[in-house]
Parts: C-alpha cells; structure tokens; sequence
C-alpha cells in the first residue's frame, strides 16, 4: 500500500508529486476544458445539500512540484472547477488526514457518522465494512444509467478484497500502485547478459541476478543483481511469489475469517521462502530496512533489477529534464506470477452506511473515482489507475502501461493486505526471515512456516 511508503526516496519526497503528462508537460490548467465538466443532467432530479468527505493523504490545496517548480492543483480548486460545474448545488466539505492515523481517524468519524464518503486505504476500507461501517453500492450502480462499470479493469474491480465482499461492491477504485519488474538495460550489457522477457519467472531473475552480482567488468564497481525492499508493510515482493510459485497461503473469505482454511506451510510456501533465502545474498545489504536502491533508475545506478518497483526515480529525471535517457535505460517488465501477474494495491472510495444524502454523496463518489479525476491526478501527481481508457497517459510513460498490463491479468488472493492476518503477522514474519537469511542464518524453512501455520490457525479460532 503507497501510503506505507511516504519518504521513500528523495526523488519521491511525495510519491503522488511525480507526474508525466504528455509531451514534458506536468499539470493540467486550473481550468479544465469544457469536455471535462459535463453539465448535470436537465432529465435528472437536481441535486443540492452537503457532502461531507474524508481523504487520506490527497493534496488537498495548491502546491509546487519539487522536481519541476510548476504549479500542481490540489483538489480544492479540482472541485471548484469541475464538480462545482456540473453540481453547482452540493457543496464537498473536504476533511484532509494524513496516512499516519487515517484508519483510527477514519473509523472515528463513521462511528460519530460525521462522514459520508471516504477515500482511504484498501486493507482499511475492508475491515471498515466487516466492521458495518459502509453501505453496499450495488443498488445505485444499477439504477445509474450515466454510470458504466467497464470503464475500470474488470478482473481487479470485480474481485479486490477494497471494493468487493461476497459479490457485493461497497466501493470504486481510486487509486493503484505501480509494482513492476525493472532492469537496468546498461549494466545487462556491460556484464554480456540477455536482457529479460516480458514475463519474467523467479527462476529467470535469479538466474541472471546471480550473473551480475560482483565487481563489474567494464567498471570495476561493485554492482548487485537484486533489489526488493526487504521490509515492505505491504510484503509486495512476496505476494508476487506467491503468484509464481501458485502458493494462495489460504482459501476462504474475508468475511468469514473463523472459516479460512490456511496453507501457509504447503510446499508451494516453501518455494517461496527458498526463493527470498537464496535471493536475499544478490541484493545490497540495505535492502532489509527497505534502503540501498536510492540511485536505481538514475544514472550511477549500480543494481541490476528492481522487483516491485514504480519507476519514479526515472519519471522524475524525465519530467525534471525532458532527456529520455534514463526512460531507454531502465526498462519495466511484467511482474513474477503466471501471465506477469502480481499485486495490484488498490486504495477506493468507499460511502458510510449512514451518509446522509445518498444521491449527492454517490455523485461525489462517481466523481472522485471518474475519468477526470484520474487523468487529473496522473498529470498532476503521477498516479495510475485501473480505468480502460487512459488516453491521457505521456505515451512514454511505459511504466504506467506495464502497470496496467499487470492490473488486467492479476486475480487477488488471501495473500492480501486487506486480509488483516496477512498484514499483522505474515508479512512481518516473512520479512524477518529475509533479514535472517540475509546475514546466513536463515531458520529452518519448515518449521518456520509450521509455527506461522499455527499461528493463522489459531487466530481463525479467536474470530467471530
């Protein structure tokens, strides 16, 4: 989840102020064209009252892109120059909070119902309505004529544990994560190796990691052929694997945790932590706090691959610059499972189940989930998302096409962040064991996986 990653790297001081437009433009006008702001319908009932909004983490006023010095429009001024236009009767009270505490403020606000519509992090929007915090949207999907459901990608909008429980929609995607395979085009060449496949498998990358870890032989620098971050809260790296080597860790439903029947020691798991064991010693030793690839994606780059990786460091040289060097560079692939398949982080907008106005919070919500805000927020921010048409995309921004490649063969599974044990205790426990292999003292892989067995058994036990 992005919001866990806030700081990262310098070149992403605010991972949603990275943006490439087309051409080498990074923002939009603070007046949109009139294609954008679409009239409120004659035919329909006119709308009025307020809507009260909670964002986590969204710039909310007008900034200044640290890269380029241009101007970025916040959503304040957004709401002013589109949604105000087409609803010029319903007023958006904004209520910005950071990431930090958005899921205890959030869930503070639905419980005194002084909210109507979220936007908030996807492991937050499910527990929020398992917790009966949020209203079902498939009655006013159905009865929305203006409404098309095909505009999102629609093996993740049908089945994300963020936006679906049970069959049923409670909320509309926002935004997504870019989680890619990345390589370095010029260290592949310096060190003679074929460059990687489209759909690259662990084996591949391990492979050819292992060829260009060492002391480079055109350089004499030391290069790494490896980069994951070792201490991901959202474990990225290692649901990928899991695709890969088809370990779901699980089979049940959210909704029913007490029921979920855990296969967190099948020997498909065991691949995957003989994978992240033998992996680990190819990566720069930082990796395990998450640190060491600060200069991927940019020009003393000495890493040969990045897994789960978005590619900003090099949108940001580009949109800072306008030189396509590094984009020819460093070049994006698909992810480790079947197809490229991998983990689509998915943050929605999501309705309180006692919003006050239904039908001005549902515009609300359509708005903050449409086709201009994404395009608003791409040319301003940088982000992506899972809609089909994303004709607004820099054609070449490759990293935002592979990631939506990624978004359309992917399935989630149990292994998840929305699944709450995944969150609390597996990944954590997976990150611990990567630090241990990381300096040769990785435990016993079975038995390591048998105790966190025990452990998601037991606490299926302990559920309603």
């Amino acid at each position: 989840m992005r919001k866990y990653v806030v700081g990262f790297i310098i070149f992403i001081l605010v991972f949603t102020l990275a943006a490439c437009s087309s051409g080498t433009s990074t923002t939009e006008s603070a007046t949109p064209s009139s294609n954008d702001t679409p009239k409120q319908d004659s035919g329909k009932k006119k709308l009025s009252g307020e809507v009260r909004v909670a964002i986590a983490g969204w710039q909310v006023e007008n900034g200044l892109d640290p890269i380029t010095g241009k101007e970025s429009i916040g959503l304040n001024q957004f709401i002013k120059d589109t949604f105000n236009k087409q609803f010029p009767d319903i007023q958006i009270k904004v209520t910005q909070i950071p990431w930090e505490n958005a899921q205890a403020k959030q869930q503070a606000m639905l419980i005194s119902k002084d909210v109507d519509v979220l936007y908030t992090g996807g492991a937050f929007a499910s527990q929020f309505y398992n917790q009966g915090f949020l209203r079902d949207i498939d009655d006013l999907i159905k009865s929305d004529g203006s409404f098309d459901p095909n505009m999102y990608i629609q093996s993740i909008y049908n089945s994300a544990y963020s936006l679906v429980k049970n069959g049923k929609h409670y909320g509309l995607p926002a935004s997504t994560g870019r989680r890619m395979t990345v390589y370095d085009k010029e260290l592949f060449k310096q060190w003679g190796v074929e460059p990687l496949s489209e759909t690259p498998t662990p084996e591949e990358i391990f492979t050819k990691a292992v060829k260009m870890t060492g002391t480079n032989p055109v350089t004499g620098e030391k290069n790494y052929g490896l980069w994951w971050s070792g201490n991901a809260l959202n474990g990225s790296t290692i649901v990928a694997l899991t695709y890969a080597f088809n370990a779901p860790g699980a089979q049940g439903n959210l909704s029913d945790p007490k029921n979920i029947k855990w296969q967190l020691n099948a020997p498909e798991m065991v691949k995957v932590l003989n994978w992240l064991k033998e992996a680990s010693r190819l990566n720069p030793p930082a990796f395990v706090n998450g640190q060491g690839a600060e200069k991927f994606g940019l020009k003393d780059n000495k890493i040969a691959i990045a897994l789960d990786y978005s590619g900003q460091n090099t949108l940001s040289d580009y949109k800072a610059t306008g030189n396509t060097s590094l984009m020819d560079r460093f070049i994006p692939v698909m992810n480790l499972g079947p197809k490229g398949s991998g983990w689509v982080s998915l943050d929605p907008i999501i309705m309180a189940k006692d919003a006050k106005n239904i039908e001005a919070s549902w515009e609300v919500m359509k708005f903050l989930a449409g086709y201009d805000r994404h395009k608003h927020w791409y040319n301003n921010f940088g982000n992506s998302s899972i809609l089909t048409n994303q004709d607004y995309v820099d054609p070449k921004d490759n990293y935002a096409a592979t990631a939506k490649k990624i978004a359309a063969v992917t399935t989630p599974t149990l292994m998840d962040e929305a699944n709450p044990f995944f969150s609390a205790e597996i990944v954590p426990a997976i990150n611990g064991f990567v630090s241990k292999a990381a300096t040769g003292n990785a435990p016993d892989i079975q038995k390591y996986l048998d105790d966190l067995q025990k452990r998601a058994e037991n606490w299926s036990a302990n559920q309603k």
